[in-house]
């Protein structure tokens, strides 16, 4: 049975203005997208006013203000140049990220980094509408207009309505909606920057001491985790709809200049203004988008709002829609705006627990991320060797079919995705041990391995993360460089 798409699809895409192509393969005439065409996206998903906050995160390792520009602009290019890695494989296969990851794990092995990749999309989506939702509260009790439960209940609905009805409309919606939002956060971000650039204190920043080796290598991990290899997983999603014929270089490069260019400027300007002031540093760990709020004028607050508003729920859709597809991926038996709705339906629910029930959320959210950002960075190794590997494109039949070239379960990948993630999670630590209390069993090997145990100086290294990569990477080279040989031949 076929699995590309019919030209059909996309005229009801086109009429409707819901996109109805879930899992399957792209017709070859429905892939009119040309490489620049993922700056658009990575842009829009990244240009949110949360990177100024994420600078409080990495001053937080205790680290200096320069030690901080090398691991944000390395951490974040890289993190990013990474996913412009994985996006070629969306070009070769015209099929989601996960769809595709079956032809390394297997058509029903897929499904072990496929739940994984989902739970990351629920909790990034999540995290941004809980942002917004905050901002919202926080921005409103400045101007006076209340920023209780009230406010908070109907900024969770709007905020969820907006993420879900684009995620649910789809690729091309969401494509022409990313390029709009650019040009509105992009001109309200740098507006920021110019009304409170007089708030740093260069003489404050430059005094800020040096931290250790292992506190670089630290807060070098926790930007890769927190940019480009927390959307990893999706990659692919948003360049499958480019050409065959596209060029590999340059849909790396797109979708790296995309994704990484507000992030660099964002971070390094936000490294400056935390680090002028005690009071933005501590206040970003509950409320990120708010605090940075107290330093505008008032008739700044509202254009400010909008703009973090809509930069976050431009992140959110990438995610949820994403997710979606992700879902379907796992075999549920819906359509894909379904899927999406479904998602929306957790990230709305998610939200008014964080939101009315939790007490800190910034805690049990780095934890999380950490813990998942493991076995994410052990697929992402496997999935890198796999495109490494490969001198064709994907057989679009067999990626849907147990019986097919790539098989319906691949142990090399699996079991190298597995010893990756015991090995990262034995070298990384819970540093949120009272907030996240369910995450206190990592860190295992830092004893045996002479690395301090919990309580050394390499226990805030976050080494698990690299060393998942790297495990995944050269292990997923090595054990399955015939099996790919052989997939590619035919006789598999």
């Amino acid at each position: 049975m076929s699995t590309t798409t019919t030209g059909l699809g996309l005229e009801r895409t086109r009429r409707l203005g819901v996109e109805t192509t879930g899992i399957e393969i792209i017709e070859e005439s429905e892939r009119t997208a040309r490489p620049q065409d993922l700056f658009w996206p990575w842009f829009a998903a990244n240009v949110s006013v949360f990177g100024l906050s994420y600078a409080s995160f990495v001053l937080y390792f205790g680290i200096s203000f320069w030690q901080g520009v090398l691991v944000s602009v390395i951490g974040i290019v890289v993190s990013f140049l990474l996913c412009g890695v994985i996006a070629i494989a969306g070009k070769r296969g015209s099929a989601p990220t996960m769809i595709l990851s079956r032809a390394a794990f297997g058509v029903n092995g897929q499904k072990v980094p496929g739940v994984i990749s989902w739970l990351v999309s629920i909790g990034w989506e999540t995290f941004l509408a809980i942002l917004a939702v905050l901002a919202t509260s926080t921005i409103f009790t400045r101007l006076g207009w209340g920023g209780g439960d009230g406010t908070k209940v109907v900024a969770a609905v709007v905020v969820a309505a907006l993420i879900v009805s684009a995620s649910v409309a789809g690729y091309h919606i969401i494509m022409r909606m990313q390029s709009v939002l650019t040009w509105i956060t992009g001109i309200v971000t740098v507006l920021y920057m110019a009304l409170t650039i007089d708030d740093i204190n260069w003489s404050a920043v430059q005094d800020i001491p040096a931290g250790s080796t292992q506190a670089v290598i630290g807060a070098l991990v926790m930007v890769m985790t927190g940019f480009g290899l927390g959307w990893i997983n999706i990659a692919a999603d948003w360049s499958r709809y480019q050409k065959r014929t596209a060029s590999g270089p340059s849909i790396v490069a797109w979708n790296t200049f995309g994704g990484a260019l507000a992030p660099v400027v964002l971070v390094l300007f936000g490294l400056a203004l935390a680090g002028s002031s005690t009071e933005i540093l501590d206040g970003v760990a509950g409320d990120p988008i708010g605090t940075l709020a107290t330093l505008l004028p008032t008739w700044f607050l509202v254009p400010f709002l909008l703009a973090a508003i809509l930069s976050l729920v431009s992140g959110a859709v990438l995610g949820i829609y994403s997710s979606g597809l992700t879902l379907l991926s796992l075999g549920v038996k819906l359509k894909r705006p379904q899927a999406a709705a479904v998602d929306g339906v957790l990230l709305t629910l998610g939200t008014f627990y964080v939101v009315f029930v939790a007490q800190d959320f910034a805690g049990p959210f780095q934890s999380f991320l950490i813990t998942l950002g493991v076995p994410l960075a052990a697929w992402a190794g496997v999935m890198i060797a796999d495109l490494a590997l490969r001198k064709r494109d994907y057989d679009d039949e067999a990626l849907f079919d147990p019986a097919g070239r790539y098989g319906s379960f691949d142990w090399a990948a699996i079991g190298t995705m597995v010893v990756a993630s015991l090995v990262g999670w034995g070298l990384v630590i819970n540093t949120f041990s009272d907030d996240a209390s369910w995450n206190n069993w990592q860190g295992y090997l830092l004893g045996p391995l002479g690395l301090g145990g919990r309580d050394g100086a390499w226990a805030f290294a976050n080494l698990g993360v690299l060393f998942a990569l790297l495990i995944g990477l050269v292990g997923g080279y090595l054990l399955r460089r015939s099996t790919v040989q052989r997939q590619e031949s035919g006789t598999a």
